[in-house]
């Protein structure tokens, strides 16, 4: 029966054995092991609490990041469509220039093309009357070398002239 129920000597050496391993646990090990499990404990709730903090801290930066990522994006569309204006703007205007230069070329064009065929219309008058003299002092000429015809083509005229 000896491994079952234990000795009565032994069962005292063995509880007071017992209480010598506590009293020197207690008094030397107990304070060191609480104070470091305090320890511990505290720097898991700071490390939560950093943890915690740092997630809500990133949740901030994600909203920042997405109100800046909206903003950019805003801004890309506005100078978009200020340099669409811009550009249409521009476009106008070469387009309206190009078209006054085009005008005041078929003006000066026109112009010229009216100077050109006043002097070509001065120049054929001129031409016409040159020929109209040449040919009428041929007829005179030819019509007044006897002295007779000369004298009745004068009296002619001054009738003409009288009748007018």
């Amino acid at each position: 029966m000896g491994l079952v129920i234990p000795d009565t000597g032994l069962l005292i050496w063995m509880l007071i054995s017992f209480s010598i391993a506590f009293y020197i646990l207690a008094k030397f090990a107990w304070k060191p092991i609480m104070k470091s499990l305090k320890n511990r404990e505290h720097t898991i709730e700071t490390s939560l609490t950093a943890a915690k903090e740092a997630k809500i801290e990133m949740e901030r930066l994600q909203q920042d990041n997405k109100k800046i990522i909206v903003e950019a994006r805003s801004e890309r569309d506005t100078l978009l469509q200020e340099a669409k204006e811009i550009k249409d703007k521009l476009i106008r205007k070469a387009e309206q220039e190009a078209k006054e230069k085009a005008e005041k070329i078929i003006e000066d064009a026109r112009l010229q093309i009216e100077s050109e065929k006043q002097k070509a219309l001065f120049e054929l008058k001129s031409n016409i009357a040159d020929l109209t003299i040449d040919i009428s002092e041929k007829i005179l000429r030819k019509e007044l070398q006897n002295h007779e015809t000369q004298k009745e083509y004068i009296n002619n005229l001054v009738n003409e002239v009288k009748l007018n």
